[in-house]
């Protein structure tokens, strides 16, 4: 599985950031453009505002969304999305792309196994593993055995089409942990396998993995 890697240039991660309690409805439109699902973390906005800060509310909290298509689903998502929430006018959200490199856990996304493989291998990649809450450190730990050396966790909360559970009725959405895990490019398949084969994430429901190849890096010892 891992040396088919590269066979996911088409694959793309959507990246949208928008004000609280908006995510849901991002989700909500992006699933009826194909995409399966998403995670969500909670950050926090600089508004420059004189007045706002000598109030000292100068801050407002966004919602991060991360979702994972293939090419042609992402640019109608994005376009959708444009459509609906205005994302053009100011304050109304920002919205954009990146391609994946690898992606592994979703048997929802098919790559072409004709592509050819690249002759260059990327200096660093960005390894970046979906699980459930409390098992964070278990994907940092199997990280390490294959040459890691080090990781951050990012809480946020999961909306995917079959991970929902209903309470009295309410939709609760499972909580999650993200961690980044930044790898020299000769170790991160290795890194990927590792954590694929300690987390299962081959079977439904125990998490996804996302490669993406950095450009630069810089503060890396």
């Amino acid at each position: 599985m891992i040396n088919d890697r590269n066979c996911f240039d088409e694959i793309n991660l959507i990246t949208v950031i928008v004000n609280y309690g908006m995510a849901s409805k991002i989700m909500k439109h992006a699933k009826k453009q194909g995409v399966s699902g998403g995670t969500v973390l909670l950050g926090t906005g600089t508004i420059k505002n004189q007045l706002l800060e000598f109030l000292g509310i100068n801050e407002a909290r966004k919602e991060i969304v991360l979702m994972a298509s293939d090419s042609n689903t992402s640019r109608a998502t994005l376009e959708e999305l444009d459509r609906r929430f205005n994302f053009r006018k100011p304050n109304h959200g920002i919205a954009f792309s990146t391609s994946i490199s690898g992606i592994f856990g979703t048997k929802a996304m098919k790559c072409n196994d004709n592509v050819e493989r690249g002759e260059k291998v990327a200096d660093y990649n960005l390894v970046i593993s979906i699980v459930d809450k409390g098992k964070g450190e278990m994907v940092v730990d199997a990280a390490n055995k294959a040459g890691s050396r080090g990781a951050t966790i990012i809480n946020g909360r999961g909306s995917g089409i079959h991970e929902t559970s209903k309470v009295f009725g309410m939709e609760i959405e499972p909580e999650k942990e993200i961690v980044l895990i930044i790898s020299k490019g000769d170790l991160t398949d290795g890194i990927v396998s590792s954590i694929s084969t300690d987390m299962k994430i081959d079977e439904p429901g125990n998490g996804i993995i996302f490669v993406q190849d950095i450009d630069s890096t810089y503060g890396l010892y």
